[in-house]
């Protein structure tokens, strides 16, 4: 695992093993993210996204506690996965980070309280992800991934195509008005505990 520039967010290298029958790769082992994490990130959900070329998806996030950390792999094709500091008071806060996924050995990981988007790079991108907790969509919201104020450089020549819910999703500036945004100390508390109960 090697850490993104973004605190909480990792980029994370597994083996392919193969021969004349083919291959095998351990998509997720919890027990070294465990040890790299301080605490054991748990998986409550599995989910699968199959996006034609231009699908945005995202900035998507939850309320902390207890968040939605996310285990991210792309199975087929290419996506820019997004990793985004929307945590008010954090030191790194607006900042955003790229990851191109066209490997199944390649995941991100990015902890609870951060945002996430990814775009697909090619028709029928296939994105599997863990999630540490499940769908709860009274708990999750939204910043506008082509929010300029965000200003996230998404590949040129490719037009964003956007769900309804997420062209309706307000920009960084107004979900930090309207007190949606997670908090940067509740959530390294949030986190702190968690190491506490793996140490105890």
């Amino acid at each position: 695992m090697r850490p993104l520039g973004i605190e909480g967010a990792w980029l994370v290298e597994s083996r392919v093993f193969g021969d004349d029958r083919g291959e095998f790769q351990e998509l997720f082992r919890g027990g070294p993210l465990s040890d790299t994490l301080g605490y054991v990130p748990g998986v409550a959900q599995v989910n699968r996204s199959v996006s034609r070329k231009g699908v945005v998806r995202g900035v998507h996030f939850a309320d902390v506690p207890p968040g939605q950390a996310k285990y991210v792999t792309c199975l087929r094709g290419a996506v820019l996965d997004v990793v985004v500091d929307i945590r008010a008071g954090s030191p790194a806060y607006g900042a955003w980070e790229t990851v191109r996924l066209d490997d199944p050995r390649r995941s991100v990981y990015l902890e609870a309280g951060l945002g996430h988007a990814f775009m697909a790079l090619t028709d029928d991108a296939t994105v599997v992800y863990l999630t540490s907790e499940g769908y709860a969509p009274e708990r999750e919201h939204a910043v506008h991934p082509l929010d300029p104020a965000l200003g996230i450089a998404w590949p040129p020549g490719i037009e964003p195509v956007l769900s309804a819910k997420d062209s309706r999703a307000p920009g960084l500036e107004e979900s930090a008005r309207r007190g949606l945004l997670p908090d940067y100390h509740t959530c390294a508390d949030f986190h702190r505990e968690l190491r506490r109960r793996f140490t105890a």
